[in-house]
């Protein structure tokens, strides 16, 4: 099957599928000099909202280059691979710290990996507003 572009808020069955199946994802950020800084995270992927969801420590390096973007926010790829299936869902991040936010994105992270976050008090929810969505497979 070829690269294919799908529609962020309106997935096909197999692509939404692939999103609910339980894999480890990659996060790319960029640092202030422009280069790429990828880090394993878990991603939860809510079509209906066009949004994707990484929760973090608010001080971790990724919330920090989200941060430095500014309220427009910052240009990110979240990607999951297995074997020669691939997804990835890009758009415009923002960092919040909104507990009722913060509660969703755990809610929704128990949900799509089988278990609760650890309680972190500096816990905050990377959310990316999707634009573009890719896969193969």
């Amino acid at each position: 099957m070829a690269t294919h572009s799908v529609d962020p808020g309106s997935p096909d069955a197999l692509y939404l599928r692939f999103w609910r199946e339980r894999h480890l994802c990659t996060l790319t950020t960029l640092r202030a000099d422009g280069s790429p800084h990828v880090v394993p995270v878990g991603v939860t992927y809510d079509p209906g909202a066009r949004l994707a969801r990484v929760i973090t420590d608010k001080a971790s390096a990724k919330a920090g280059h989200v941060a430095a973007a500014g309220p427009e926010g910052a240009r990110v790829a979240v990607c999951q691979v297995d074997g020669r299936r691939w997804a990835t869902l890009e758009g415009r991040a923002r960092v919040s710290t909104d507990p009722e936010r913060i509660a969703e994105a755990e809610r929704r992270y128990a949900e799509r990996y089988g278990r609760t976050p650890r309680p972190n008090p500096s816990r905050a929810v990377i959310e990316i507003a999707l634009t573009r969505a890719l896969g193969h497979g």
